[in-house]
């Protein structure tokens, strides 16, 4: 989306996760992490979405990473703190277990307790962004949008694929509605919506 926005011209390749194409020896040849995204730019290789961020955003300039060191170190924590806490309990302790066949337990007491403890956490981080990030202000980092606006709602995306609405936390909803507005949501966010209106009708457990 970052790069929709800002009209740059890259190469896209997609990864096959369901069919596993990231554990082959190929794509670990590229990253042996065995996880995308990884963004190849002439001989330089990077992986990790918030860094990968930073990096397309330094290269066009873009506002969405402000030069100012305070303004710039509140993004980098926002970010942190999205990569941190919300993504462990909301991505992979909710959403992966339940949408993500290698990632499911195949104890089912092991797997309810996976979940009762991302619904718990996932509470809790939501609480922290729609009271004390988020409050009055439009964007997760004060008035302007930053690259750790695209960087959480693409986490709360997640939620598209096991029906969650964020209601009980209207600064949350209100902002993820607002990165919905922009013009390249959809466009970027086709495939999880094509994957969430093939899900829609499992029962899935949500916050």
């Amino acid at each position: 989306m970052l790069i929709a926005d800002h009209g740059m011209e890259v190469e896209q390749q997609v990864v096959d996760l369901m069919a596993g194409e990231q554990n082959t020896p190929a794509f670990a040849a590229i990253n042996p992490n065995n996880a995308v995204p990884v963004l190849e730019d002439g001989a330089f290789r990077l992986t990790e979405c918030s860094a990968i961020l930073k990096y397309l955003a330094d290269v066009v300039g873009s506002p969405t990473y402000p030069k100012s060191l305070q303004a710039r170190a509140r993004v980098n924590s926002a970010m942190d703190w999205v990569n941190t806490g919300l993504y462990r309990a909301f991505g992979y302790n909710l959403c992966y277990p339940q949408v993500l066949p290698h990632m499911k337990w195949s104890d089912a007491t092991a797997q309810s307790l996976v979940l009762a403890a991302g619904q718990a956490g996932s509470r809790k981080w939501l609480a922290v962004m729609n009271d004390h990030m988020l409050g009055a202000s439009e964007w997760l980092c004060g008035d302007a949008l930053t690259i750790a606006d695209y960087f959480a709602s693409g986490i709360l995306s997640l939620g598209e694929l096991i029906g969650c609405n964020f209601s009980s936390w209207p600064n949350v909803r209100r902002w993820y509605e607002r990165m919905q507005d922009l013009p390249n949501w959809n466009s970027a966010n086709a495939a999880l919506y094509a994957w969430a209106n093939h899900t829609k009708c499992q029962d899935y457990a949500r916050i």
